[in-house]
């Protein structure tokens, strides 16, 4: 497969600046059953209806933690956007970190961030144009300053969303199921999911399970080689438990389905697959790159967003639901205006 199969043109008022609708399940969906090659129109919750008593629903707990940083540069007081990728070391508390403008950072430089500027970092290495390592200056323990660190923090949007964070993203850009804090990217997916939605589901049988994945910015990352055979992707921490392999295994042998909540659920299966169908544990990190074709051994439904022109999850979509019928689906969507991107609408393939 070549990148340029992945161009469509996407209306700007098609990406969604908000969350669909106010409450999280009264999203739009796509079904798309790749069998057929049947296409319906129906509201989220509408999911239960499609799954039976011993199926198995799988979401991603990672929970997004407030990366975005505003500060200012020591002397001449210009604002730098420091956007922390992950932590490097607790002790000394050193973070990966993206500066923008990255021009005027060097290694040396201290910022300052809060009102009162009592949150300091200095620049201790360059890792690449625009990255760079900081530690923070802070007395007190650990738990104390990823507390203070955060509260500076603000929700780290996708750079298609053409606003700034505001408080209610804290709660929206972010699961009702987040546990594991770690990642920059919210699983999208999961966003669509209600406490009442959960509940209903639960009560037909329909189990869920957990895998961690930290979702990050390679996600969004442009592909700069035609030939997709060449793209690396940016690696990502992941946890497979043996409870959510035990699980897994238990509905395959019975032949009941099991389903992906997210691209990067179902990114996490694929890089935890033993023989026959089956899941093995896995803890560390994955950089598995899916494209069309692919052979997927476990999961047999998949929920997902519509996903930007050229993007790493609009290809793993593809490679799930087939190239031709996602790309006539999309052509669908723009014809029908759903909404793209994580505050947009759902896409269930079955």
């Amino acid at each position: 497969m070549k990148l340029s199969q992945f161009k469509f043109k996407l209306p700007e008022e098609l990406i969604a600046e908000y969350p669909a609708s106010e409450q999280r399940d009264e999203a739009r969906m796509m079904v798309i059953n790749r069998a057929s090659g049947e296409i319906e129109h129906r509201v989220f919750k509408d999911i239960i209806n499609y799954f039976v008593d011993g199926d198995i629903f799988v979401f991603n707990d990672t929970k997004v933690f407030p990366a975005l940083l505003y500060g200012n540069k020591e002397k001449t007081g210009a604002r730098i956007e420091v956007f922390l990728l992950r932590e490097l070391n607790a002790e000394n508390k050193l973070w990966d970190v993206l500066v923008e403008p990255a021009r005027k950072i060097r290694i040396g430089n201290k910022l300052y961030f809060g009102e009162d500027e009592s949150m300091v970092a200095e620049v201790i290495d360059n890792t690449t144009s625009r990255g760079r390592t900081l530690r923070f200056l802070y007395d007190g323990t650990h738990e104390e300053f990823k507390s203070a660190l955060f509260k500076l923090g603000h929700t780290p949007l996708p750079p298609y969303i053409k606003r700034n964070p505001e408080a209610e993203d804290a709660e929206r850009y972010q699961s009702i199921y987040a546990e594991k804090e770690g990642a920059v990217v919210a699983p999208a997916a999961g966003l669509h999911f209600s406490r009442e939605l959960l509940k209903r589901l639960e009560i037909k049988g329909i189990n869920q399970a957990f895998l961690t994945v930290h979702s990050g910015l390679g996600n969004f990352r442009e592909i700069d080689v035609e030939d997709l055979t060449k793209h690396r992707m940016d690696s990502e921490q992941m946890e497979v438990t043996q409870a959510l392999v035990d699980m897994v295994n238990g509905v395959k042998d019975n032949e009941h389905r099991v389903c992906a909540i997210g691209t990067s659920v179902l990114r996490g299966i694929a890089s935890a697959v033993s023989m026959g169908g089956h899941m093995k544990t896995y803890s560390g990190w994955t950089n598995k790159f899916i494209f069309p074709p692919y052979d997927f051994t476990v999961t047999d439904a998949l929920v997902t967003n519509f996903h930007m022109p050229y993007s790493t999850m609009l290809m793993m979509v593809a490679a799930f639901g087939g190239y031709d019928l996602v790309m006539k689906a999309y052509d669908i969507a723009i014809k029908e205006k759903y909404r793209f991107g994580a505050y947009g609408d759902a896409m269930l393939l079955l």
